[in-house]
């Protein structure tokens, strides 16, 4: 499995020129209570990687799984892989890391 662990600066970076499409994976509650801005909401606990790639090839954007620490989104990275998707990037400090900084949220 080929992971790339994205820090802060580096999403927010992709955030903000428009270059990555954020996939959150934590549940639904969770990214109703504040999200990246511009974030998608894809549950892990639901997660489905055709929706996956069809989300991603609609986009175009490099995708980039988040959750509250990097623990869910790994998991993530390793049921799209073993689905034949290419997708290798997560942030690594995910929500946590975002909001604690100080960061904009939705």
């Amino acid at each position: 499995m080929q992971v790339v662990d994205l820090d802060r600066n580096a999403v927010k970076s992709g955030v903000d020129d428009g270059s990555m499409l954020i996939i959150d994976v934590r549940e639904p509650h969770e990214y109703s209570a504040g999200h990246i801005p511009g974030a998608v909401s894809h549950p892990l606990s639901s997660f489905d990687p055709e929706a996956v790639a069809a989300l991603v090839a609609e986009d175009g954007r490099q995708p980039v799984f988040s959750c509250a620490s990097g623990v869910r989104s790994v998991h993530a990275l390793m049921a799209a892989q073993q689905a034949g998707l290419d997708i290798t990037r997560h942030y690594k400090g995910g929500f946590k890391d975002w909001y604690g900084a100080g960061e904009a949220i939705e």
